[in-house]
């Protein structure tokens, strides 16, 4: 038979509404009170009903997370359940539940969302994306829910809690690689172009090559589903030009799986005739063939930050917003090989020119 708050009440030697207090956690009780009704609950085994207690606390213990998209697509992709697992690591050890929320349109999250926040299922929520014109960033904004977002706001940046890589940042350095290794035509291969990921990748590059003095073609920008068949798709597109590239930045890595495997029904050899890079350093980009040259984004890092975030505005509305920027590094692999037909033109620009001025002397 289940013990009952009278029963550690008497066994404690104070009120039931003491030991209510002391399971809600109340400030007004002192330690030694606390201590000697803990201590009566453990020995006899009692354990709190967490609907009540949770009641009392006018909290759920759980965080509602939001996809991007239907779960049967968003969860191909590996970085979703690895930002999971990010989260759910933060949030067992703090003792709250994960709900999460999928949709197959932008209307049906939005009706989900507010399902979530009406009916008092969560405390808070964590975008697992963000995107120009989000409906549902709007509504949490206008309730003022707490929540939190994976990526960058579209606006209102400074007032919107957000845990991010510096994208820009990174598809500058991961196309100056190519560029180092003698590429010239380079294509982009991104998602959706309303999301910031994207928009964030896509103008490192750009400002890549304009610095390198290189032209960036419109019909070198593909953007598709951040999914496998997504790269395929971009494939045919890319490889259908007069002047295809020899180099491609990819904006993630299970679209660069699809790259790969298209590539080969091509003819088409990665590294050998054509090289390419990509973003998030999921597990499956080591072990493909050949390995990826991905920038690793630590996304489980990403998740648990965003974990931690929402708990803190959670329990203290009056949290100001913060910025957390999570680094990234980049892992060099097999998917990149030096352009020789450019390599050729530069030492042929060099002989030249030291044959002309007769001024130098070029080491091969």
């Amino acid at each position: 038979m289940a013990v009952t708050i009278k029963e550690v009440a008497k066994a404690a030697g104070v009120a039931p509404s003491t030991v209510s207090r002391v399971i809600a956690d109340h400030p007004r009780i002192s330690p030694a009170t606390k201590k000697r009704v803990k201590k009566a609950m453990k020995e006899m085994g009692y354990h709190p009903n967490a609907n009540a207690r949770n009641l009392a606390n006018r909290s759920t213990q759980s965080l509602g997370v939001v996809m991007p998209s239907s779960a049967d697509k968003a969860l191909q992709n590996p970085f979703f359940p690895e930002v999971l697992r990010g989260i759910s690591a933060v949030a067992h050890e703090l003792d709250y539940s994960m709900l999460l929320c999928t949709g197959e349109t932008d209307e049906e999250m939005l009706e989900a969302v507010k399902r979530m926040v009406f009916s008092n299922r969560t405390d808070g929520i964590i975008l697992l994306y963000s995107q120009v014109d989000d409906p549902i960033m709007e509504f949490l904004l206008e309730q003022n829910f707490p929540f939190v977002i994976v990526g960058k706001p579209a606006t209102r940046v400074d007032e919107i809690t957000h845990v991010d890589n510096d994208n820009i940042r990174a598809g500058k350095e991961i196309t100056n690689h190519l560029i180092d290794i003698g590429h010239e035509r380079i294509a982009f291969i991104g998602g959706s172009e309303d999301r910031i990921v994207t928009i964030d990748r896509m103008r490192g590059y750009e400002l890549a090559l304009e610095e390198a003095g290189l032209s960036y073609l419109d019909e070198y920008r593909i953007h598709t589903e951040f999914l496998k068949s997504g790269g395929r798709q971009a494939v045919h597109e890319l490889f259908a030009l007069p002047k295809p590239p020899t180099g491609i930045v990819i904006a993630d890595d299970l679209m660069s799986i699809g790259v790969v495997n298209m590539l080969e029904e091509f003819g088409k050899r990665v590294p050998d005739d054509i090289s390419i890079v990509s973003f998030n350093n999921v597990y499956l980009s080591e072990i493909t063939r050949p390995p990826l040259t991905t920038v690793d984004i630590h996304i489980h890092g990403l998740g648990s930050q965003a974990a931690k975030c929402l708990i803190e505005k959670v329990k203290n509305k009056e949290e100001p917003a913060k910025r957390i920027i999570v680094p990234f590094d980049i892992k060099y692999r097999s998917s990149t090989k030096r352009n020789q037909t450019t390599a050729g033109r530069l030492t042929f620009r060099l002989w030249f020119f030291c044959w002309k001025e007769k001024s130098c002397t070029v080491i091969m």
